[in-house]
């Protein structure tokens, strides 16, 4: 699959991800179908850098399968936390969300048609 058209599925799945919900880089992946894209998905929310908070692709919801906010990098400041506590997202350590009550899997919620 070409690079741009991964780009717009993880676009996509990441566009669903609900408001005080999170999800990780590897879940995406493995809904995508490319179990071991963890890193490729972060690669493509790392194009969206900058964005404004409005932007129709929510990244600050995309986490490591931890729960940590390694993405916090591309945004300036404690953006990305700020962005998900505004949204009612608990935390069990400064950056480390509590993923056991906000982790939202796509392969559970999404159908795949979502893809095409």
């Amino acid at each position: 699959m070409p690079k741009n058209d991964f780009y717009q599925k993880v676009y996509r799945v990441v566009q669903q991800i609900p408001v005080g919900r999170v999800t990780s880089y590897g879940a995406i992946a493995g809904f995508i179908g490319v179990k071991s894209g963890a890193r490729m998905v972060g690669y493509a929310l790392n194009q969206l850098a900058g964005q404004p908070p409005e932007a129709a692709v929510p990244a600050h919801r995309v986490l490591n399968r931890l729960g940590q906010l390694t993405g916090r990098s591309y945004f300036t400041g404690d953006t990305m936390r700020e962005r998900l506590e505004q949204e009612g997202v608990t935390f069990k350590e400064e950056y480390t969300v509590d993923m056991e009550k906000h982790f939202w899997n796509p392969s559970e919620e999404l159908n795949s048609n979502i893809l095409s």
